[in-house]
């Protein structure tokens, strides 16, 4: 048997080679297995093993490729650092790099929030530079402050903007969808809990934007003049947006106490026109024919109650027409939708005659805003709808829509005063004659009143009192559409 190599044993190795009992080449400042599998070596920082808990024998392996592997060491990755560098005993790890999934939302949200604050801002306020500012700056500002849904309507709004530029981008009609889902179920929580001094601002504002968007959405509704009567469904009448504004009139309603001081709210009501109605629908005016027939119409109801309120629904509608007729380039039409009664809504939902007539007469008016993106083309498309649901041989109707038909199919930027009806007021002429029934502020006040009177009442009184019922409705049905299109990635948006 031939005699057995010498063979000189070192104890120099580094410790870890030295619990793993492999040789170790003793290479400074890292040995050669260390390097190799990219773990600590105590020649290159003689202090950190002291530091650790034992090294963990690893468990054998086939393969020594696997050996060592960061599934089984305990020691961490030694980083690329000048030997003279002191190695931290505990390294906070670094940050996960973002996802591209996590990038482009947070792109997306840089870009709409931008979009926002130097455009879109803009378009909310129609001839009001105090209302504009307060959208600009104030309103992104108390988003900030832990008002996580404004924020998201803010992004909402500003998505369905850049959407009206690229109506198939479908990240914008994601991002609509999302943003409004989140602000509705937020929204709807907060209400539930009840509105505060400290909330009920941003809950105002939230409110609003929700109305915007649910106007605003009308610009992307599949419902085109041209083919209505090719379509089985026919032509879906907007009752979205009057849920919605009746939300905004229950928040006002029931948080005006603390909204009445609030330097954000009162600006924005106080940049409106001042009414000047006449409501007792005996004299003349423009939209008067509107009314012929009321009273037997009303007659026909049986509740008195219920005669009264539509009596007063239609007088009171008519009058905002006649007086937004008059100053239509102030916004003045856009007041409809927040000051019809609920039982004006009420008699829409029913299809009467009366009621369609003058919502198409109201959307006449809006063909005055016709440069105002969410309101493009739209006088056209609703007032064509409109008539459509009626009879081509109904005498008694036909007369009375041939106005919005005209104004609706007109061509050019600017509608003649012989084509319009009448000579435009100026504002300051009707400001100046504001006296009779007051502003905004004395209106919210009455109608402040009345809802804290009406508000512990059984659900089924008429009226005013069912604003709150309406706006759950409005916020129950936009979520399910929200919910739908989220599911669906749809191209469209609510009716």
């Amino acid at each position: 048997m031939p005699p057995r190599r010498s063979h000189k044993k070192s104890r120099a190795g580094c410790r870890r080679c030295k619990a793993r009992k492999i040789k170790c080449d003793e290479v400074h400042p890292r040995c050669g297995n260390c390097t190799k599998h990219g773990v600590a070596c105590d020649f290159e920082h003689p202090g950190i093993v002291d530091t650790l808990s034992p090294v963990e024998t690893p468990r054998p392996t086939t393969s020594t490729s696997n050996c060592d592997s960061p599934s089984t060491s305990t020691l961490p990755p030694t980083p690329s650092v000048e030997s003279s560098t002191p190695l931290p005993l505990y390294r906070n790890p670094e940050p996960l790099p973002l996802t591209n999934s996590n990038k482009s939302n947070r792109m997306m949200e840089l870009k709409l929030l931008h979009h926002y604050t130097t455009i879109t801002c803009q378009t909310l306020a129609i001839s009001s530079p105090v209302s504009e500012k307060i959208w600009r700056d104030t309103v992104p500002n108390l988003a900030f402050t832990g008002a996580e849904f404004l924020a998201d309507a803010l992004l909402a709004v500003s998505a369905l903007h850049l959407r009206s530029h690229a109506p198939q981008d479908q990240e914008l009609i994601r991002a609509s969808h999302s943003y409004m889902a989140s602000t509705l179920s937020e929204y709807s929580a907060r209400l539930g809990k009840g509105i505060t001094e400290s909330n009920a601002e941003a809950l105002f504002l939230t409110a609003a934007l929700i109305a915007f968007q649910s106007t605003a959405s009308r610009i992307f509704a599949r419902d085109d003049s041209s083919d209505l009567k090719d379509r089985s469904d026919g032509y879906s009448l907007p009752l979205s947006w009057f849920h919605s504004f009746q939300g905004i009139k229950a928040v006002v309603a029931s948080s005006w106490q603390w909204l009445r001081h609030s330097g954000i709210v009162i600006p924005i009501i106080e940049s409106q026109p001042a009414l000047n109605l006449d409501l007792s629908g005996q004299n003349a005016n423009f939209f008067g024919h509107l009314l012929t027939g009321v009273e037997e119409e009303v007659a026909s109801q049986d509740d008195p109650t219920t005669q009264e309120l539509t009596r007063q629904a239609y007088q009171h509608a008519v009058a905002v027409l006649d007086w937004a007729h008059k100053i239509p380039h102030t916004g003045a039409p856009l007041v409809f939708l927040a000051t019809v009664s609920r039982r004006f809504v009420e008699l829409l939902e029913s299809r009467r005659p009366r009621a369609l007539a003058i919502l198409a007469s109201y959307f006449g008016l809006l063909k005055s805003l016709d440069s105002v993106w969410w309101l493009k083309g739209l006088a056209r498309r609703e007032v064509m709808g409109i008539v459509s649901l009626f009879d081509p041989d109904d005498e008694e109707w036909w007369p009375r829509l041939q106005w919005p038909v005209r104004i609706a199919l007109y061509e050019g930027d600017f509608i003649p005063p012989d084509v319009w009806g009448a000579e435009s007021c100026t504002e300051t002429a009707l400001l100046d004659q504001s006296g009779q029934n007051g502003g905004y502020v004395s209106h919210i006040e009455l109608v402040s009143q009345m809802f804290s009177a009406v508000q512990n009442m059984p659900p089924t009184m008429p009226g005013d009192a069912l604003d709150a019922l309406a706006h759950q409705t409005f916020l129950a049905r936009s979520q399910e559409f929200n919910r739908q299109m989220l599911l669906r990635d749809d191209t469209h948006v609510l009716h």
